[in-house]
């Protein structure tokens, strides 16, 4: 029998938004129940500078909570989200199926990247 594999789903919201703060909580239950995959939360303005490409561009992130799902360290989904659990066990269960395809856009695979140096260095909730 082969291993799970590894998934990563990382919220990525900011610190003023009022619907980030209220999606907090549901990704967090979220977690609990899915101890397979790693749940972390990055705010966007503070890892500013960790998530700009080698050229100095930050992620067009301009809507909230955006979610960047990594299966075995390889983007599968990013994009915006509306802020229901609902979305993130269809995403999960699609992942476990491995019927979400890899993204190859550069962005994704940058931001992919910085996402998960981040949390190697412990810097994200």
């Amino acid at each position: 029998m082969t291993a799970a594999p590894s998934l990563l789903v990382a919220c990525l919201c900011a610190g003023w938004c009022t619907t980030c703060e209220a999606y907090r909580s549901t990704f967090d239950a979220l977690a609990a129940r899915h101890p397979q995959a790693d749940f972390v939360w990055v705010d966007i303005e503070d890892h500013a500078d960790a998530l700009e490409d080698d050229d100095g561009h930050a992620p067009d992130i301009q809507n909230f909570p955006t979610l960047l799902l990594l299966q075995d360290g390889q983007p599968r989904f990013f994009g915006t989200v509306l802020p229901h659990a609902a979305v993130v066990e269809r995403l999960l269960a699609e992942a476990a199926r491995s019927a979400l395809p890899r993204l190859s856009d550069p962005g994704s695979q940058v931001l992919a990247r910085a996402v998960q140096v981040l949390q190697r260095s412990g810097a994200l909730d």
